[in-house]
Formats: structure tokens, sequence, C-alpha cells
């Protein structure tokens, strides 16, 4: 028989540890990434007791392919249009606490003499908290309603999109010679520039393709495209020069806008759950002992920074970003724990040979500590605010409440200018991101192509012609759009002064297409430059004029739209979206959230008016998701089942005390649920039984003794069916089903 190959035993091996060491950290209640990184110190070169992995190499590629997967899992479950709709607060909170808590990091790893580099990855992985972790703390906590835990998943929902943006930046840095101020903008822009286009051009493409081929998709040929599509994404990645988690991330976010999203989600899941277990077990295999002791005083440190850094920075991002005081603190103690970016920072690091070995096990043993007291400096927040209100004098307290209300934004309409001047610069910027690329493709791979083929200017015309044709609905719409917007026209109407303005910005979108064709024209032939310009003003001319390439305009807008859309359109129509109001509640201390029914919940089969929730609690159930369908604004009469979701409204207070109801209010477990086996029992009615000369509705078979006559039995292959007028005579042969108990008491009649 074949030697087994070294990647099977260890896989082996791997799987088996982590699959024991999990079960024990889930009896333990602890968050089962722990669990990975102690499986994977069980199992790594420095532990000489147990069996270790032979072939780290390979392990290692196993653990890049989890992280992809990681990232990509991530993106499926990331909105731009969520983004968009947190609105301003979020991104302040999160912009200080990541700027600050990378600020202490890097000053702490100078401080102990580590290098600049070191100190910069150090400042990195400080400045993400662990979205797993708190989740999981929140929900064993039982806070997961309440408002301030909205606000934390919120930030950390932004903390990991600009993680991936830091990982890119430190990709950069790490391949520069020195991290100066002018490369990280040159990273900054490149970031940004590939971003807009991927996710532009995915839009275009992909939401497309899904739905042409939805007939032909299963579940299987589901799971090989999805992930395909998220291995030619990172393949692009790296080629541009960014890492293939990066473009993981970018595919998942595109397909996250799909109809398809949910099915996807479900369908790589089990794909996440391996890979990102071995990328975690990798985790744990660097971990040495020898530097963790070496390195104890810096870990003790690094922990305290966290936890100190992150109440006091972390309260004061919530606090400037519009929140009171309290719920300040809540958020900034909750964030104070590193998890799974600051593993990936550091794995970045290590590829990239920039970091010290150290500082890997460092950072494992710093998030350890930091996971177990996470739910502690949870519960710590309130008292910590009580403390401090009777500390503090009462002015003291009541400016800190308003520190960030008075810098919130407010709901007055932006006026015309602002509104008209926002539309045109993301409209420009989309367009020419796209002209900017395609135009990079044609004269780089098409342009040499079309020249092996035909003579020099006959393929530079064929380039130029097919170049200009396909950039015409692009730049037709830099020029055009907004150009008879509502705001173009009022302002044109309200002031004559206004329209010298609004031709500018007419003039200098004609610039940015006149600049293209212009460098299009004399790439490739060489004209003087009065004619050039000639020709570009007779393009825009023509392009203005056409009508058939404003309908293709018009056309690849609402293509875009309606794949940016689909998800939400489709949710809508199966009652799945959220409530528009769910976000506008007036009162600060009141608002909506989720609630599944569980299967054994005593709730079951009652109706409002029954269960009587706005006098128990103080709350309102607006409405009910049951599988497809939506009850809004359900009566007294609507009864509750199994797996209902319950959207209900009230304050942190009300929506804790439901909750807890919710998940106490159980129907007893049966401590004899052996004897309630139904069984299938043959009788024969003797002269004695009580049934004779009863029909079976008058004989109480189903309602005294809990029993089912299922057929009679009169001598042919089949039983017949008995009807409820049947009257019992002697010698009738039934066939009656219940549970053991019941049909003992049925045979002593019969």
């Amino acid at each position: 028989m074949a030697e087994l190959p070294n990647l099977i035993k260890d896989l082996a091996l791997i799987l088996v540890v982590a699959s024991a060491v999990t079960l024990i950290f889930k009896m333990l209640k602890q968050p089962l990434v722990l669990g990975y990184i102690v499986a994977g110190f069980l199992v790594g070169p420095h532990m000489p007791y147990t069996m270790h992995v032979m072939d780290k190499a390979d392990i290692q590629t196993w653990a890049d392919i989890g992280v992809m997967f990681l990232l990509f899992s991530l993106g499926l479950d990331f909105s731009f249009k969520k983004i968009l709709r947190m609105g301003l607060s979020p991104i302040i909170a999160t912009l200080i606490i990541i700027f600050s808590m990378a600020g202490l990091g890097l000053a702490v790893g100078l401080s102990f003499g580590w290098s600049r580099m070191d100190s910069i990855f150090l400042g990195g992985m400080l400045a993400m908290s662990s979205t797993t972790i708190i989740y999981k703390a929140f929900d064993d906590l039982g806070l997961r309603q309440q408002r301030f835990a909205g606000l934390v998943m919120s930030v950390l929902i932004l903390e990991d999109i600009l993680a991936i943006v830091l990982m890119v930046l430190l990709s950069a840095l790490a391949n520069g010679s020195s991290p100066d101020g002018g490369q990280m903008l040159s990273s900054i822009l490149r970031i940004g520039f590939f971003l807009v286009l991927w996710f532009v051009v995915g839009l275009f493409i992909i939401p497309t393709f899904l739905r042409k081929t939805r007939g032909l998709m299963t579940d299987e040929t589901m799971v090989i495209v999805s992930l395909g599509l998220c291995c030619l994404m990172a393949w692009i990645s790296s080629t541009v020069g960014f890492s293939p988690a990066f473009g993981a991330f970018i595919m998942g976010s595109i397909l996250a806008e799909t109809i398809e999203a949910d099915k996807i989600i479900r369908l790589v899941e089990p794909v996440k759950s391996l890979f990102g277990a071995i990328f975690f077990v990798s985790v744990g295999m660097l971990v040495d002992p020898n530097i963790l002791l070496e390195y104890a005083a810096p870990i003790l440190v690094l922990v305290v920074t966290i936890l100190l850094g992150q109440a006091v920075l972390g309260t004061s991002g919530f606090m400037l970003s519009g929140q009171p005081l309290k719920t300040a603190m809540r958020c900034g103690f909750s964030l104070a724990q590193i998890g799974e970016f600051a593993f990936i920072i550091a794995s970045l690091g290590l590829s990239l040979g920039v970091i010290g070995d150290f500082l890997y096990p460092v950072v494992v043993a710093v998030s350890v500590i930091t996971t177990f007291l996470t739910p502690y400096m949870i519960r710590v927040a309130e008292p910590c605010y009580n403390k401090l209100e009777q500390a503090l004098p009462k002015r003291w307290i009541r400016r800190l409440n308003h520190l960030g209300t008075a810098h919130q934004t407010t709901a007055i309409e932006q006026n015309n200018w602002k509104s008209l001047l926002r539309k045109m610069g993301i409209n420009t910027g989309i367009y020419t991101i796209l002209c900017i690329a395609i135009t990079t493709l044609m004269l780089t791979f098409f342009l040499p192509f079309i020249r092996a083929i035909l003579p020099h200017w006959w393929a530079n015309a064929v380039c130029g012609l097919l170049l200009i044709i396909m950039l015409a609905p692009f730049m037709r719409s830099i020029i055009m759009k907004n150009n008879h917007s509502e705001e173009f026209k009022a302002l044109w109407i309200e002031s004559r002064l206004n329209r010298l303005p609004l031709i500018f910005t007419v003039l200098v979108r004609i610039v940015i297409v006149a600049t293209f064709i212009f460098y299009i024209c004399n790439y490739l032939a060489r004209f003087e430059n009065a004619l050039v310009i000639t020709l570009a003003m007779v393009i825009i001319v023509l392009m203005i004029l056409s009508r058939s390439l404003k309908k293709r305009s018009i056309g690849l807008e609402r293509l875009f739209v309606k794949n940016l859309h689909s998800r939400e359109i489709e949710a809508q129509v199966h009652g799945r979206r959220r409530p528009l109001f769910s976000d506008r509640l007036i009162d600060r201390d009141i608002h909506i959230s989720d609630f599944e029914v569980p299967g054994d919940s005593a709730w079951a089969g009652k109706t409002l008016q029954q269960l009587k929730f706005r006098n128990r609690f103080g709350v309102h159930l607006s409405g009910i998701l049951r599988g497809m369908q939506r009850h809004n604004i359900p009566t007294g009469q609507t009864i509750i089942f199994p797996g209902d979701h319950l959207q209900v409204i009230g304050s942190d207070e009300q929506l804790e005390r439901f909750g807890k109801a919710l998940k106490g209010e159980l129907v007893a477990e049966d401590d004899h649920i052996e004897e309630r086996e139904m069984t299938l029992q043959k009788l024969r009615l003797s002269s004695n039984c009580t049934f004779i000369g009863k029909t079976l509705k008058e004989s109480g078979i189903r309602d005294q003794y809990n029993c089912m006559v299922v057929g009679l039995e009169a001598g042919q292959k089949n039983l017949t069916m008995i009807d409820p007028t049947h009257q019992f005579v002697v010698g009738d042969i039934i066939w009656v089903v219940g549970e053991r108990p019941s049909l003992r008491a049925l045979i002593a009649q019969a």
C-alpha cells in the first residue's frame, strides 16, 4: 500500500486535536477561536510532549487559503449601502478609535526599543477589536438587543473594512524604503482607484451573469462558481500588487449585493469553517512558551494598554460621535480586546519578513488574556459610570453627556449647491476611473495584439476607433449627467448669478472628456495639437447629439442600479426587509430589535392578547416575519408560532426583560419521554367491551383515552377506513394508535 502523504497525516492530527479542544471550550462557554489556538499550540513544534505537525509549509499554505476565505465571508456580510446608511456617528467613532489605538500601540512598541516596522504593525494589531468575540460576549450576557450593542457592531463593521485597507497600506510600507506621507497617499489612491473600479465593473457583470444562469445553478454549482470568483479576484488582486485577501474581500462585497448572497453565505460556511480553523491552528503553532516568558512584561503592558486605552480612548471616540457618557462607556469598554485581524496582520508581517518572530506569540498571548477579560469589561462599564457620576460635579456630567450632541449633523436638508456638487463629483469620479481602466487595458493589451495582425497605422486606427466607441457612453455621462436635475434647474431659475458657476461645472467636465480624447489621439496618431483639439470637440458634440449613445448610456446606468439594489428588492418582495422607521425613532432610548421564538417556547400557540407584551414588558410588537411572509401591526388575536421573528420596539431595559423572558419561558422537558412512544395495537372487541353498540364518535376512544382508530379489519387485504358513524359489534377487529399507557387503559375496556 502506498505511503500516506504527510499532508493527510498533519491534517488528521490538526482536525482531531482541534475538535477535541473546541468541544472542551464549548463546554466552558469560551470562544472557539481560543480553542483553535490552544489546539495549534498542542500540535506545534514547541510542545515536546505531544505529536506535532511534520510539514509546516503545507499547513501555512492552507492557512493562507483560510485567511482568503475568512475575508471572502466577511465581504459577503458587508454592504456599502449599509455603511452609507449608518450615518456619520459610527464613522467618527471608528476613525478616532483606530487612529488613537494605533498611535498608542506605536508608542508602546517604540518605548520597548522594538524596530519601527514592528511598532507600526503592533499599532495596527491593537487598533482592531474582535467582532467574533464581542458578538459572542453580547449573546452570552443577553445584551445583543440593546442599543449600545448595535452601535458597537456598527463600529466593528467599519473596523473590519479599515483593517482590509490597513493591510494593503502595511504591505505597501513594508515593500517601500520608508513609510513617508507621499508613499501612503499613493497607496491610498491606488486602493481607492481599484476599489471603485472592481466594485463598479463587478456590479455590471456578476449579478447579470448570476441572473442569466439562475435556472442552471444548483447548490453544487453555486459553491464552485462563488469560490471560483473568489479565487479569481484574489489572483487579480495579487497581480496588481495587493494581497489575495483584499481581492477575496472585494469579491465577497460584490456578491453581497446579489439576490443569491444569502444562499452563498450558507453554502460556503463549511468551507470557511474548515480553512478558518486551520488558520487559527497555525496561529497557535507559532506560540513559543520561551518567548512568552521572556516577553512577560511587554505582554502585561500591552494588556493594560488595550484595557485602559479602549476604556478611555474608545469612550472618547463614541462621545465625540454624539453618544451620552453612559452609552459611550459601555461601547468603549466592550472593545477592549484584539482578535482575528491581529493574527492576520501579524501573519502578513511575518510573510513579508518585516517583523520579528517574537511579535506573533506576544500578540496571541495578549489576545487570549483580553478575550477572557472581555465579559468582565462589559459588565464593569455601568458600575464605573455610576462611580464616575458620583465623583464628578453634576454640571460636568451634563456637559459630557452633551459633548457629542453639539457636533451631530442635523436632519436639515442640504442646499441645492451641495447636493448638486456631491452628485456631480461621485458621477464624474466613477466614470473617470472606468475610462482610465478601459484606456489602460486597450493600449496595454489590445494595441500590441492588433499591431501584430494589421499594419501599424491601420492597427492604431482600429484600436482608437474601438476605444472611443467603448468610452463614449461613459464620457457622455460625465458631460450630461445632472445637467437636467432638479437642483440644476432650481439654481438656474433662482438667480442669474448661479448661471456662470453652473456653466463652469459643465465646462470642467467637457475638459475632462477632451483630455481623454486628446491623450488617445496623441498617443495613437501624433497629430498637431490644433487638429487634436478640433477632433476632440467634434467627437464631444457628436456624443452629446447622439440619441443612440444616450440610450446606451442610460441603459448601462439602469443595469448598474438594478444590480446594486436587486438584493434589497428581493428582500422587500419576500417580506424580509427591516421597516424604514427602524433607524428614525425619535426617542434616543427607544429602538427596534429582532427576536426569534425558540422551538420549545411556552409562548408558541398563544395569542398576543394572552401574552400581554405591552402590560408585562412595556414593549410594542410592530411586525412578525414568518417564513417568507410579513405580518405588520398584528392584532390581539394573532398567534405566535415557533421560529417566528418578532420585531419589537422598546428601551434597552424593556427589550432586555423581553429577551430574558423569551429565552426563559420554555416548555419543561418531559422526564418520561420514553413512555410517550406511539405504538400500533390490534384489538378484537369482545362481548364484554363497553364500546359495543356505540358509534366511533360515542365511544370516547379519542377524547377519553387519547387514542386514534386508524382502520377496521374486514377480511380484506387492506384496512378499511372506519366511518365516525360506524356502530361497533362483537368481533370487530380495529387497529388503534396511541401511547402505551393510553393503550393499556383502552385494552382494559375491550
